[in-house]
């Protein structure tokens, strides 16, 4: 993954400008190393090339500068992946990353696995911005950091009810195991 990401890091600085509203499309081949025992790609591999399909958005936007300067960084809360294809050794596709939404904590990311006009995988994660100095970034800094009206992008509802079904109850210390 460094190798693609220092490769990606190139390619956004001089790839063309995106809105962080827009949809960036990245593409990919797969590799003897993204593959599982079956020969195709790993599971776990979708989601570490979703992290860079987010990271190239960020950059082509312009958003990912001003991140680094404030001491932002973005963490995944959630993530949630279903899929329909294998994609293959060798194989290129293309991830399409888009920001579907934000709730009053959060800012949602929908991300597709494309190989010939198909969807062969589909991802959402939740993401919270943290701030190195310690602490969230709050949702009306981070969209207009972003440039997002929160009316305009409103969660849709499936969303709302995925990211309230995933969510872990409060933090209690120490937490007993459920298993116990």
């Amino acid at each position: 993954m460094i190798l693609r990401l220092l490769l990606l890091s190139i390619r956004s600085r001089f790839g063309p400008r995106l809105a962080p509203t827009d949809v960036a499309r990245t593409t990919f081949r797969v590799l003897p190393t993204d593959l599982d025992v079956l020969n195709h790609m790993n599971n776990g591999v979708y989601l570490s090339i979703m992290d860079l399909g987010r990271i190239d958005l960020m950059a082509r936007s312009g958003v990912w500068p001003e991140l680094q300067r404030r001491g932002y960084y973005p963490v995944v809360v959630s993530s949630t992946i279903t899929y329909r294809r294998s994609l293959e050794p060798w194989q290129t596709f293309t991830v399409e990353s888009r920001i579907v939404g934000l709730d009053d904590v959060a800012g949602y990311v929908e991300q597709r696995f494309v190989r010939d006009g198909e969807v062969c995988a589909r991802g959402v994660i939740k993401a919270r911005f943290l701030k190195k100095s310690g602490g969230i970034v709050p949702i009306p800094e981070l969209a207009e950091l972003f440039g997002l009206d929160p009316d305009d992008h409103p969660l849709p509802e499936w969303l709302a009810d995925w990211s309230a079904a995933a969510s872990l109850p409060p933090r209690r210390e120490p937490t007993p195991s459920v298993w116990d």
